[in-house]
């Protein structure tokens, strides 16, 4: 069994997780991070540094969120290792793409802005 980074990562990348990992296990895609599978020894000292609640233990998540153990494991074997915290951007411009789409049940193809991690919308009159 291992901790899963699940959907709530996606976006915000906070590192505050990264430097209690005593295995270094967290991964840094372009969107969010990833856990190795095979590197996590189930220490749990990084759930309750995760300020979004994202990192969850595999039995634990959300059936909705299953298919991120999956892609936990893929992605992790793609990106850089990341060991160090780093200040969240205030300004996040991200997409979505269909690669991620396809695999998670209920998501479709998403390109927005966060700023200052609030979604802004237009009011109106």
């Amino acid at each position: 069994m291992t901790h899963v980074v699940a959907e709530p990562c996606f976006g915000c990348k906070y590192t505050d997780c990264v430097v209690v990992c005593p295995v270094e296990c967290f991964y840094e895609g372009e969107q969010m991070l990833y856990i190795h599978p095979d590197e996590c020894i189930d220490c749990e000292a990084c759930v309750p540094e995760c300020p979004v609640e994202a990192i969850f233990l595999e039995d634990d998540l959300k059936e909705e969120w299953r298919p991120f153990t999956e892609l936990n494991a893929e992605m992790a074997l793609q990106c850089p290792v990341i060991t160090e915290q780093k200040e969240p951007s205030t300004v996040t411009q991200f997409r979505w793409d269909n690669s991620y789409a396809e695999r998670l049940p209920g998501f479709y193809e998403i390109s927005f802005v966060l700023i200052n991690w609030r979604i802004s919308w237009p009011q109106r009159d």
